[in-house]
């Protein structure tokens, strides 16, 4: 399968890797291959950079709405390999964000201490210094602008890292927000591995944020452990889907169909598990699969492909012997379950039933096209499947009866919960983990505080 290598482009000199299209498997475009050694020079000019952007909090809003109506939707479909609607979606909530920090520039002012002591205690925020901000394949630019639009409207640098998967789109948006900004306040570095976990232990790098896998995830705390930096850590989910026994099967399929597939299935918080009523689970997977067979397949830059490829070669094989696992364990293949014969990384969107629960497309995240659905006898019982599980993303409840299913979604052990839709976010709220999901909170003001420091000023009351 093909994957990024390096090679050495003429146009601009020094080591640079293919970006391939994954609906083609083609090289399209390249990016610079940055040494590891290369990050001393970046995270310095940052450090410098800091020292005045800390000091301006004007210019931090202006740089943030600066950057909220870039078009960048075609190229994040070519290197992405989403369908354009979705990109355009991505850039939207992108210029969402940016808008949304823009607004909470320049952070929250000094705050009293009210202790009954005839001391006048005051908290003020402060920056942190340079953060590294880590980035994966399946959202590039929305992942990017959550974590460098809450560390610069702090009033931090930024050095973001891509995934070499979709470097150029990232590139590009950072280029934009870069001419509103003062040098090297946000820098965009690009390249294989070691770079990332080098600029993850750089002892310049004051905060870590990092979305990825539980594993990546590890090693980038104990990274930043060295310096005692800060991390933040996103580190995917297996979000299970509960229906109860009053649910609408039909009147609720096509938006539990599209909390599973959206992205081709490649969204850390879709659904990656169905919990069906015993009585009810082939009506369930009959609706699923009747979505699964007719949902268009193709080129994210065909105006009617539904679903793209898979974004990658290491990815698409994942996937696949996920489902060649559960088939050996037993699993039925309702509909998909391989590889589509045309170039690109493109796989039929699966449905699986009668998967044993601890097969891995159960326990694990798949993190594309291929949905198990698991009938369960009592409710109990499917709240203690859905809750066995390292993970602890989200989650969703799905029934007429909504005081119920918001009992019900009080019982998951997860950072969000959803009654009748699935992995939908405000900006204003947090957003976090639990378990092998993640360390820290984004979104929202918490976001914000999360690149702040507290800084504690006390002096006698005036006599």
């Amino acid at each position: 399968m093909p994957t990024t290598q390096p090679r050495r482009s003429s146009r601009t000199g020094g080591e640079r890797f293919a970006v391939r299209d994954p609906a083609t498997g083609e090289t399209f475009e390249d990016a610079p291959d940055q040494r590891p050694d290369e990050l001393d020079a970046v995270v310095g000019r940052a450090e410098e950079a800091w020292r005045g952007w800390r000091a301006d909090p004007a210019a931090r809003a202006t740089a943030l709405l600066a950057a909220a109506d870039a078009d960048i939707a075609p190229l994040l479909t070519r290197e992405q390999g989403k369908p354009l609607a979705e990109s355009y979606a991505e850039i939207a909530r992108t210029a969402a964000r940016l808008r949304y920090f823009a607004e909470l520039a320049p952070g929250p002012g000094p705050q009293p201490i009210m202790d009954g002591r005839p001391v006048r205690g005051e908290i003020r925020w402060r920056p942190l210094g340079p953060v590294a901000a880590i980035v994966p394949w399946n959202f590039p630019l929305q992942l990017a602008s959550a974590k460098f639009a809450p560390a610069l409207a702090a009033g931090n640098t930024v050095v973001l890292k891509p995934s070499p998967f979709t470097p150029l789109a990232t590139r590009l948006l950072v280029s934009v927000v870069s001419t509103a900004l003062p040098e090297d306040v946000l820098t965009v570095v690009t390249g294989h591995e070691p770079l990332g976990a080098r600029l993850a232990s750089h002892p310049g790098i004051r905060h870590v944020t990092f979305t990825g896998s539980v594993p990546t995830g590890r090693a980038v705390a104990r990274g930043a452990a060295a310096s005692l930096g800060r991390v933040t850590l996103e580190l995917g989910g297996n979000d299970a889907a509960i229906l109860l026994e009053d649910v609408d099967v039909e009147r609720i399929a096509d938006r539990l169909f599209w909390a599973a597939f959206r992205n081709c299935g490649q969204v850390c918080m879709a659904v990656k598990r169905v919990y069906a009523p015993a009585r009810l689970h082939s009506d369930v997977v009959e609706a699923l699969a009747r979505r699964a067979k007719t949902a268009v397949v193709g080129p994210g830059l065909d105006p009617g492909t539904q679903l793209g490829p898979v974004n990658n070669g290491p990815q698409l094989a994942r996937v696949e012997g996920y489902t060649a696992r559960a088939v050996a364990d037993g699993a039925r293949v309702v509909t998909g379950g391989h590889r589509l014969d045309r170039p690109g990384h493109f796989y039929a969107p699966t449905i699986l039933a009668d998967v044993p629960p601890d097969s891995p497309v159960v326990t694990e995240e798949q993190f594309g096209p291929v949905l198990p659905v698991l009938p369960y006898g009592s409710l109990d019982e499917a709240v203690e499947a859905a809750n066995d599980t390292g993970f602890g993303l989200g989650g969703s409840v799905w029934g007429t009866d909504l005081d119920r299913a918001g009992a019900v979604a009080d019982r998951l052990e997860c950072g969000t919960a959803w009654i009748n839709h699935h992995a939908e976010l405000s900006l204003a709220q947090p957003f976090a983990g639990i378990k092998d999901s993640g360390v820290g909170v984004a979104g929202g003001l918490w976001g914000l505080y999360g690149n702040l420091r507290p800084f504690v000023v006390h002096r006698p009351e005036a006599a």
